[in-house]
């Protein structure tokens, strides 16, 4: 119980953290005006004139592409360059509950940014009847997939002190992850990588389990995948800080 008192007092810190500045509101309104601008006027949601919020989480990857490094670029690298590293990891807590309050904190932010798109489902149950289990599927799918792109994005802010540095890395290994299962992606590694190589770089892709439980299809595997990755990513940050702290 007093691991998980630890993470709760951490989460806090950096949750009230988000909003003692301007950035948790200025990446609020940027993702929901770019949510928005995609879903109503790129992807013609109007003029559709269906009950469907395809068009809507179609976008919700390539945005998390963007906002979701910046937002976890800062994680681990300010508390590097500020030296406040060493404080934080003298205090009588765990380096684990360290990472799992700072990004359990940091991905329910993000979920109360997605949370605050509810007025996209109002507009499809006024245009007809919705399918409940799509809707309700796509938004565990983007709330998995969010936190899936936070894991990677703490492993990054943890290499490195400088935030810039941090959101390319995230960027850079987010998109390779997003298009691991593209066929021109992988007809690279067709041309040389045997059969099973290449089918194993295309299992690591985001999309077909994304586009799954968009579809309103909860299957095990696919949440199994996301926290995986997840667990993955944030014990890679643990060895990585394990040996800054050890240097």
């Amino acid at each position: 119980m007093e691991g998980l008192h630890n993470i709760v007092v951490i989460g806090k810190r950096e949750l009230k953290s988000y909003f003692e500045s301007p950035v948790a509101y200025v990446f609020m309104v940027v993702f929901l005006l770019l949510v928005g601008f995609l879903t109503f006027f790129v992807s013609g949601f109007y003029e559709a004139r269906q009950a469907d919020l395809r068009p809507f989480f179609f976008w919700h990857p390539w945005v998390y592409l963007l906002l979701v490094p910046a937002a976890s670029m800062r994680l681990w690298a300010e508390e590097r360059r500020t030296g406040t590293i060493e404080l934080l990891l003298t205090m009588p807590i765990t380096m684990v509950q360290s990472i799992l309050g700072k990004f359990f904190a940091a991905w329910i932010f993000l979920i109360m940014a997605l949370a605050l798109t509810f007025p996209i489902i109002i507009s499809t149950v006024h245009l007809g009847t919705p399918d409940a289990g799509a809707i309700a599927g796509g938004y565990i799918g983007s709330a998995l997939l969010a936190g899936t792109y936070l894991a990677v994005g703490t492993l990054t802010s943890a290499m490195t002190r400088n935030q810039v540095i941090s959101f390319v890395l995230a960027l850079v290994f987010c998109f390779v992850l997003l298009i691991a299962g593209w066929q021109p992606f992988t007809s690279i590694f067709a041309m040389w990588a045997p059969e099973w190589l290449v089918s194993g770089i295309a299992a690591f892709s985001f999309m077909p389990h994304f586009e799954s439980l968009q579809r309103g299809v909860i299957d095990l595997r696919d949440i199994v995948y996301y926290a995986s990755v997840m667990i993955f990513m944030l014990a890679a940050t643990h060895i990585v800080l394990d040996g800054r702290k050890g240097g």
